[in-house]
C-alpha cells in the first residue's frame, strides 16, 4: 500500500463515517499521510482528525476515535492507534508492507535521480532577490535547482527588497572546499548561524555530511561486492527476521519511511525555499540506511537468496536518493570514500 493508496483509504473511512451519520463534514479532496512524528508509532500517521475537528464541531480526538474502527478493518491495515490530540497512527499488514517496499524500490529504480521530482510548482516563476553575500548566493542556487525539480523556474537578482536573506556566514567558507562549504551553508536552517569549521571535513560519524556520503559510498561498494558474488538487485520481500524485520525499531522500516517521505520533502523544500529541509532529510536517509546495509550481503558460507537481492535493491534505492539529493544541493556523491 503506497501513501497515495493509504490516503484514499483514509478518505474512504471519512466518507463511511459521514454516510453513517457520525460525522457531518464535507469529505476533503486529500488526506496527508506521513511518517509518524515524535510520540507516534506504526508506519504512517495522518492528521485528518485534527483537520476535520472544527467543521465537525467535535474534539479532534473524538473524530479520530470515530475514524479508527473504519480504518482498522480496511484491507492492508494491521493496526491503528490514536495518540496525542488525535493523530491516527497506522501500521500496515505484513503483505501490504512488503508490497510497499517493492513499489517504492521499483519507482526509484525507474526514475533514478529524478525520484521525488514533481509538478508542485509547475508553471510558476519564483523571483529571488538576494544580497551580495556568499550564503545567500549558495542558498539561492540550491533553491533554483529545487524549484526546477518541481516543474517551476526560479530567477535570481541582487538588490532590494530582499526576498531571501539567510543569516550570513561568519567568515569565508572557501577553505573548506566546494562540497563541505556548500553543506556548511545549506544544512542549517536559514535563521541559524552557520558554523564554518573544520568539523565539516572530519571523516567520522559526528559529521553529518560524512555520514551521508559514506552511506552512498557503502551502497556502491555493496553493489560491486554483490556482483563479485554473482547476484544483483531485484525488488521483493526482504525476508528479515523478527530482530531486523518490520518491527517499529528496525532499520528497514525506518529506511523505507525515509524513502517514502522523499518526494514530500523535495516539494516542501522547493515551495518554502528551504534547501536545509533536504539536507537534514538526507541525514535521516543515511542514518536509516547505515544499519540496514549490514544485512545486504550473505554471511560466511550463506548463499545469495531472493531476500539478499531484495535487500540490495532497497539499499541501491537509498543510494540513488542520497546521490540525487546531494546533486540538488550542488554537492558531489563520491563512489569511494
Amino acid at each position: 500500500m503506497t501513501p497515495v493508496e493509504l490516503s484514499r483509504t483514509v478518505l474512504h473511512a471519512v466518507r463511511r463515517a459521514v454516510d453513517d451519520g457520525e460525522l457531518s463534514v464535507t469529505v476533503p479532496e486529500r488526506a496527508v499521510v506521513t511518517a509518524p512524528g515524535p510520540g507516534g508509532c506504526g508506519d504512517y500517521a495522518t492528521t485528518i482528525a485534527l483537520q476535520l475537528s472544527r467543521p465537525a464541531g467535535q474534539p479532534s480526538r473524538r473524530v479520530a476515535e470515530i475514524l479508527l474502527p473504519r480504518l482498522a478493518d480496511a484491507d492492508g491495515i494491521r493496526d491503528v492507534v490514536v495518540t496525542g490530540p488525535g493523530f491516527l497512527n497506522i501500521s500496515l499488514a505484513e503483505r501490504a508492507q512488503a508490497d510497499l517496499v517493492t513499489a517504492v524500490v521499483r519507482e526509484v529504480g525507474a526514475r533514478g535521480a529524478a525520484y521525488g521530482h514533481g509538478d508542485a510548482l509547475a508553471g510558476r516563476i519564483v523571483a529571488l532577490r538576494v544580497p551580495y553575500e556568499v550564503r545567500a548566493e549558495v542558498v539561492a542556487d540550491a533553491v533554483v535547482r529545487l524549484v526546477a525539480a518541481q516543474g517551476g523556474r526560479a530567477t535570481v537578482e541582487h538588490g532590494e527588497p530582499v526576498s531571501l536573506r539567510p543569516v550570513p556566514a561568519p567568515e569565508d567558507p572557501a577553505p573548506l572546499g566546494a562540497d563541505a562549504a556548500r553543506w556548511a551553508l545549506l544544512h542549517p536552517a536559514p535563521h541559524d548561524r552557520p558554523r564554518i569549521t573544520a568539523d565539516h571535513l572530519v571523516q567520522r560519524e559526528s559529521n553529518p555530511l560524512f555520514r551521508v556520503r559514506y552511506a552512498h559510498a557503502r551502497v556502491r561498494s555493496l553493489s560491486r561486492n554483490a556482483g563479485r558474488l554473482g547476484f544483483g538487485a531485484e525488488p521483493g520481500p526482504l525476508g528479515l527476521d523478527s530482530d531486523t524485520g518490520f518491527d517499529s525499531g528496525s532499520a528497514s522500516r525506518e529506511l523505507l519511511a525515509a524513502l517514502v517521505e522523499h518526494p514530500r520533502i523535495l516539494a516542501a523544500a522547493a515551495t518554502h525555499r528551504a534547501p536545509d529541509r533536504l539536507a537534514r532529510h538526507l541525514v535521516t536517509v543515511a542514518d536509516a540506511a547505515l544499519p540496514f546495509l549490514a544485512t545486504v550481503l550473505p554471511c560466511g558460507e550463506e548463499k545469495p537468496s531472493a531476500a539478499h537481492r531484495a535487500r540490495l535493491a532497497l539499499a541501491e534505492a537509498a543510494g540513488t536518493v542520497l546521490a540525487g539529493g546531494l546533486s540538488l544541493l550542488g554537492i558531489d556523491a563520491p563512489e569511494h570514500l
